[in-house]
């Protein structure tokens, strides 16, 4: 017959030796567990250093990248400041000023004789700035260069810029449309004649009246271009004697805020300019002044002839 006692002690030996049994095995458990967690996180490092190598050698590619960019950005403008015409000192004699308000803006401009006695002059602003604005400014601006317009007689602005109406629709050039002022000068006669298509007036200064209002040169109901087809523009003529002056602009030129808050108007650029803006670059500074630092909103683009 068995001992209670005996049983009873070695009952609790054997509890005794399964819950060290036990916890052994939890030792063990944890111990895999451990080496699992040593594993990955050595895994872990090793990735880390492998996607901190990728990423280095990434951002040193978009570096070079960019600095590729940034280049062909510096040639892409100085293309378009070496497309713009010499400074004339025979009469008409200009001046101009061309300050875009990013690396590449859609402002551009040029004047060059059409005949023995007809001198052109225009200005063209593109919505919007960047490479494609650039693009279509300088196409357009070639065009003119080249008198490359079918059936357009470019000593009439009314078939030049129905011409341009008709090449630069906008639906194929990505959306984007152009302003423009475009004038004929007849040098026998002292005509000036002239059409805009949805392009702010030119300044007519009069080198005989000082103390007069400065003319805004402008016609009526003129439709950018490209934006819709078969537009008709209008024009206009006025006579120009020796040493007036024409100012042809660009909305950048006075699409700043005023001293009182107001955005500055083409008559307040025409008052200043009459008495006291004596090149573009006075203007420009002028202009500047009501702006804070930085670029101006827009481009800057002014065209100044002096008959």
């Amino acid at each position: 017959m068995s001992n209670p006692q005996s049983d009873q002690q070695s009952l609790s030996q054997d509890e005794k030796q399964a819950e060290l049994d036990r916890a052994h095995a939890e030792i063990e458990r944890l111990s895999a567990e451990f080496e699992d967690l040593k594993l990955l996180y050595e895994a872990m490092i090793e990735h880390g250093e492998a996607v901190e190598d990728q990423l280095a050698e990434k951002n040193l590619l978009l570096e070079k990248t960019q600095a590729r960019l940034e280049e062909e950005l510096s040639d892409a403008t100085r293309y378009v400041f070496s497309i713009l015409p010499d400074k004339r000192n025979q009469a008409p004699k200009t001046d101009w000023l061309l300050v875009p308000s990013t690396e590449l803006g859609g402002d551009s401009f040029g004047y060059h004789a059409l005949d023995d006695d007809h001198f052109a002059f225009y200005l063209l602003d593109v919505c919007g700035h960047g490479v494609g604005a650039a693009l279509l400014s300088v196409t357009a601006i070639n065009v003119l260069r080249a008198s490359a317009l079918t059936n357009a007689d470019f000593r009439d602005p009314t078939q030049v810029l129905a011409a341009l109406n008709a090449t630069f629709p906008m639906e194929k050039q990505n959306n984007m449309f152009f302003t423009i002022w475009y004038g004929v000068y007849n040098k026998s006669t002292g005509e000036l004649r002239y059409a805009t298509g949805g392009h702010p007036p030119s300044i007519l200064i009069r080198a005989d009246a000082p103390e007069a209002e400065p003319e805004l040169l402008i016609t009526i109901g003129g439709i950018a271009i490209g934006a819709f087809p078969d537009i008709d523009y209008e024009c206009k003529s006025v006579h120009v004697g020796p040493g007036d002056r024409l100012l042809i602009l660009s909305d950048g030129t006075f699409e700043v805020n005023g001293p009182e808050g107001d955005m500055l108007s083409v008559d307040d650029l025409a008052a200043f300019a009459a008495k006291n803006g004596d090149t573009p670059t006075a203007i420009h500074e002028w202009v500047r002044t009501f702006n804070s630092d930085g670029p101006l909103p827009d481009d800057f683009s002014l065209l100044e002839v002096r008959f």
